[in-house]
């Protein structure tokens, strides 16, 4: 059972959005594998084991995209307690976020809002889309957090830059 408490830890997570911690992820080998192959080797497995960080909000490789797809989360008493897959290409100038997930308990406290917010500060100068369709309950969700911002987390496709992972 969620507590008054529990939501207010949730609400000053969402105000530390901008302490994150960062593993990159990046292992050259793999990259270099994937282009000689055109796709066809290097690919992550499953879930790729990420450290815990010490920060509340944290930046990792996607575990469930794979190229240069990234999940931000926020972690709260050791569990995500929200987290959103990313890619950006500077070049198109574009960004698209998949999959944003508050657990049921910490819903409407902000997470969400935030840690969109501070992938917009952090990539100033995108347009924001998502791959997908918005399925029929999560239509009021996408018009709050897409207010006022470029692309406003409509649907569209990727860029001939970045793989769909």
């Amino acid at each position: 059972m969620t507590t008054d408490v529990d939501r207010e830890a949730a609400k000053r997570l969402a105000s530390q959005a901008h302490e994150v911690g960062r593993v990159s992820g990046q292992k050259r080998w793999r990259k270099v594998l994937q282009r000689v192959s055109r796709g066809q080797l290097g690919r992550r497995r499953g879930w790729e084991s990420v450290p815990q960080l010490g920060t509340p909000w944290q930046d990792t490789i996607s575990g469930e995209r794979g190229g240069d797809w990234r999940q931000r989360a926020a972690n709260l008493d050791g569990e995500f307690a929200f987290s959103v897959d990313y890619q950006v290409c500077r070049e198109c100038q574009l960004a698209w976020v998949e999959q944003p997930y508050t657990l049921p308990e910490y819903q409407r406290c902000g997470l969400a809002s935030a840690g969109l917010a501070a992938l917009r500060i952090e990539h100033p100068r995108l347009s924001w889309h998502t791959l997908g369709g918005h399925l029929r309950d999560s239509k009021a969700f996408w018009a709050a957090v897409g207010a006022d911002v470029a692309g406003g987390y409509r649907q569209r496709g990727l860029c001939t830059h970045v793989t769909a992972g």
